[in-house]
């Protein structure tokens, strides 16, 4: 799998990672067994990087990926988790002294002695220009409790000013064929500065995957069925924050774009990794068969400039009236 480097932290991982929110089980049912299952497929075909956080089952993600590393301790893996979410959201919340605490709680979760990647976990906006916020992440690195910090953000004026931070090692933000607006002038500066960028949601909650219709049902735990307006958490956060309606009009007209040799899903994993300044895409899985067919989008070639086009056609035309200016 073709390497992607994220320079401040002095690494580099496979482009297709993995998403790990659904390994917690917090949105429809994984089994352990299961959840063993995609993390073996995902790395057996060339993913080095597994984004969680103590959040996810309250820890039990973290805690099945801490037991898939003793199991392959020689695996060359990144762990990226995201800590700030147990609590209210609230900026005084954001402390060395809790910082410390959600940083134990994980590396005891994940059994590391040093977390590779900790980011905060989509923080309220103000948290973003606090100096004293990233003093006590430099302290924790300083401590060797983590090796580096990011970000994951909910809108591109976040990322910016992640972005000017000189210890921010990477941003996560969500990129997909629907969500276009990081590309203008996030992704520029994250690469002109040399932070990572994580690129997250890349299917839209499984929208560009073209497995749903109108007729669809999700579960009443899924967020899909319970956050589609923002009740639960931002709604950007599900199906990026676009109509579902609008969205599958969208999706049918993406679908001529697709060759044969790619599914749908690969087709807009590959959208991702096409885009200058896309450190690692991380789509979920929820079996082995996806993750494997996930990792496998990094060996497809990249899209030609008429499907790149038609992209472009389809956002502007279809979606980016109801996203573009609200994230």
């Amino acid at each position: 799998m073709e390497q992607r480097s994220f320079n401040r932290l002095g690494r580099t991982v496979g482009v297709v990672g993995l998403g790990a929110w659904q390994l917690g089980a917090d949105w429809g049912t994984v089994s352990e067994d299961d959840a063993m299952a995609v993390l073996t497929t995902a790395v057996d075909a060339g993913v080095t990087f597994l984004d969680t956080a103590d959040v996810y089952g309250d820890g039990r993600s973290e805690q099945l990926i801490g037991r898939f590393l003793r199991s392959r301790p020689d695996a060359g893996l990144t762990v990226a988790t995201k800590m700030g979410r147990r609590v209210e959201q609230r900026p005084e919340a954001y402390t060395l002294a809790n910082f410390r605490q959600w940083t134990d709680r994980s590396r005891a979760n994940l059994g590391m002695d040093t977390l590779d990647l900790v980011q905060l976990h989509c923080p309220p906006t103000a948290v973003f220009a606090d100096d004293a916020v990233f003093d006590a992440l430099d302290t924790l690195v300083a401590e060797k409790a983590i090796a580096g910090y990011g970000v994951s953000v909910e809108t591109c004026d976040q990322a910016l000013t992640a972005i000017a931070r000189p210890g921010v090692a990477s941003v996560q933000i969500i990129l997909n064929a629907v969500r276009h607006k990081p590309l203008e002038q996030v992704l520029p500066a994250a690469a002109q500065a040399g932070v990572g960028i994580i690129a997250r949601v890349p299917l839209a909650s499984g929208l560009l995957s073209g497995r749903y219709d109108e007729h669809t049902e999700f579960p009443a735990d899924d967020h899909r069925s319970y956050n589609r307006h923002g009740e639960a958490f931002d709604v950007g956060e599900t199906f990026s924050g676009v109509d579902y309606t609008q969205g599958l009009a969208a999706v049918r007209r993406l679908a001529p774009l697709v060759d044969a040799d790619r599914t749908m899903a690969q087709f807009a994993l590959r959208w991702v990794l096409d885009q200058t300044g896309v450190t690692v895409v991380i789509p979920g899985a929820r079996d082995a068969e996806q993750a494997r067919r996930n990792a496998a989008a990094a060996d497809l070639p990249p899209l030609t400039a008429a499907q790149l086009a038609g992209v472009r056609e389809v956002y502007d035309e279809l979606i980016r009236p109801q996203v573009h200016d609200r994230w």
